[in-house]
């Protein structure tokens, strides 16, 4: 972003009047580090809405990844003195000191182990923020074009640092994973235009810019794209080499260590890789009932899927589809508003996106900007795909619109100066968001929103996907023994090869969803078990509540209570949404 004052920046106001002392409680010191880090990370700082971050890219270099790091380090020195003060025990403070220290001890234990010298992989890697925050990037004057046109210039130091910390990686032996650097070399190509001898997607995005810049973008925008390609050759001929035949799995040890760091906790892996199995026979058991009302005598639930594929209910075009999950969302809204939630309007405006080309398969949500200027927006990749089946899309909208992420990262947002910045922002804990969005697809399933059979098996596939996600991302990362009441080669040890069959065959989606899906575990470990055990954290905290309050349990009211307390890690989630 900005310097760290950030000037003019635009966000809800926050009063924390027991702060005026000049020793901060906990709350002052998480939200001058979002401050501060907003002004190493200008990326973050456009999705917070801060129009000053809008010509700026952020170093990726080592020398960025240690100011980063030393960063987490003062604030936490900051942190200790904090707790110290009188006040810092109220609730509000407790709360957020506890979520501040767990995030930023977690993000250290990543940075000291060097994770960040082998960041390779198909989504959520550096080179992939840089090119998405032109997405949200304001657009609506020429002087946002003007601030466009200096980030594009941004773009080759930006991708240079990578390179550059990547080559360190090398250097120290510290190997990315080959199957996801390989498929990072071909959405290089893709974003340069290589593939098809057209323009990059830089230049086609610059392309939307005022005449009156038209000179100026385009040759940013060459540069840019000229940037990936260098970088894009760099991948290949040298990385991808140097990197054939390290392991794309990352053992128990970086396992554990990226689990904590997306579920906000340290969990028994061995007691996680149970429960997905567990959960695997019992939404198969309900599968199955459900494949029966749709194709009499199915083999599979499967078999009644793919029947779906050519005779279920379908949405043709890709505006369309936009359209009519724009409309899916806005059905929801008007349904749960006032009766399982209480919205503010703000919080009602959500958009749904046509994804850009070039990314990952599965969709996707961007929060609204802490202003509101911009809403939050889901996007849906369409892979070239112009004919769209209506069970795959309704609970993945109820999931990544409403009342999935867009309510509760919304939420967050707009109750943001009654909490604190940091709650309500950087502070997200990656489990949590997941559980709260899974829990969300449960509910309307709950609320009887799936009462078609199209839909319902729709919604248990995604379901069975989740559940396969914590059995295969575990599984094969810890090389685990597949059980022996499995129906899936009982006995044998994961790899990402059994791991990819695995998927396939309990999925309806199609083979490039599963091979991207499977590219991403091996991109990111232990991000995918947070939708089931974060979903397992939300129900356990309703029923606790539920059984707390008894007869007076109010189902609305909690689910508000819940939604403004901010972000938590799994090791909080349970006991916080107990107590509400």
């Amino acid at each position: 972003m900005s310097e760290t004052s950030m000037p003019g920046k635009s966000q809800p106001e926050t009063s924390h009047p027991e702060t005026d002392s000049p020793s901060p409680l906990p709350r002052a010191v998480a939200d001058a580090y979002v401050d501060e880090f907003i002004a190493l990370d200008p990326i973050t700082g456009t999705y917070l809405g801060v129009r000053e971050c809008s010509s700026r890219l952020p170093d990726l270099s080592p020398a960025g990844q240690e100011a980063m790091a030393e960063l987490a380090r003062t604030t936490l020195a900051k942190l200790d003195e904090a707790e110290r003060q009188p006040g810092a025990d109220s609730d509000i403070e407790r709360r957020c000191a506890r979520l501040l220290r767990e995030r930023l001890t977690a993000e250290l234990a990543v940075h000291e182990a060097e994770e960040g010298l082998r960041a390779v992989g198909n989504l959520g890697m550096p080179p992939h923020s840089v090119r998405e925050v032109f997405t949200v990037t304001p657009a609506d004057t020429d002087e946002d074009w003007a601030a466009i046109a200096e980030r594009l210039r941004a773009v080759p130091a930006a991708l240079a640092g990578y390179r550059e910390s990547l080559a360190l990686g090398l250097d120290r032996k510290l190997y990315g994973p080959p199957r996801p650097t390989a498929t990072f070399v071909e959405q290089l190509t893709e974003w340069s235009g290589a593939d098809t001898g057209g323009r990059g997607w830089f230049e086609d995005f610059a392309s939307a810019g005022p005449k009156a810049l038209r000179a100026e973008l385009d040759e940013a925008a060459r540069s840019a794209t000229a940037a990936v390609l260098e970088l894009r050759d760099w991948m290949r001929d040298v990385y991808a080499p140097t990197i054939e035949g390290a392991p794309d799995t990352v053992g128990r040890e970086r396992y554990a260590r990226w689990a904590r760091y997306f579920n906000g906790t340290d969990l028994d892996l061995d007691e996680a890789y149970a429960y997905g199995w567990s959960e695997y026979h019992r939404l198969l058991g309900e599968m199955k009932q459900e494949a029966e009302r749709i194709l009499p005598g199915a083999a599979t639930p499967w078999v009644a899927l793919a029947h779906l594929d050519e005779h279920g209910r379908h949405i043709e075009g890709v505006d369309e589809v936009r359209e009519w999950l724009q409309g899916l969302m806005d059905e929801a809204i008007e349904a749960l508003d006032g009766t399982h939630f209480e919205l503010a309007g703000p919080v009602r405006a959500v958009e749904s996106r046509i994804a850009p080309p070039g990314g990952a398969a599965a969709p996707y949500y961007t929060a609204p900007s802490e202003d509101f200027s911009r809403p939050g927006r889901t996007w849906l990749p369409t892979m070239g795909h112009t004919r769209f089946p209506v069970y795959d899309l309704v609970s993945t909208w109820y999931h990544e619109g409403v009342p999935g992420h867009h309510l509760q990262l919304a939420q967050w947002t707009y109750v943001a100066g009654k909490l604190s910045r940091y709650q309500a922002t950087l502070g997200q804990v990656s489990a949590n968001c997941e559980g709260w969005a899974l829990y969300a697809e449960r509910l309307m399933d709950e609320l009887g929103f799936l009462t078609d059979a199209e839909r319902r098996l729709g919604y248990l596939d995604a379901q069975m996907m989740r559940a396969a996600r914590v059995i295969v991302d575990i599984g094969m990362h810890l090389e685990l023994e597949i059980p022996a009441d499995s129906p899936f080669r009982p006995g044998e040890r994961w790899t990402p090869e059994l791991a990819q069959e695995f998927f396939g065959s309990h999925s309806s989606r199609p083979a490039d969803f599963v091979e991207s899906e499977l590219t991403r575990y091996l991109t990111i470990p232990g991000q995918a078990i947070g939708y089931k055990l974060g979903e397992r954290a939300w129900l356990l905290g309703r029923d606790r509540a539920r059984e707390r309050h008894g007869d007076g349990f109010d189902l609305k009211a909690w689910h508000m209570a819940a939604l403004s307390q901010g972000s938590l890690g799994l090791d909080d989630l349970v006991d916080e949404l107990s107590r509400l």
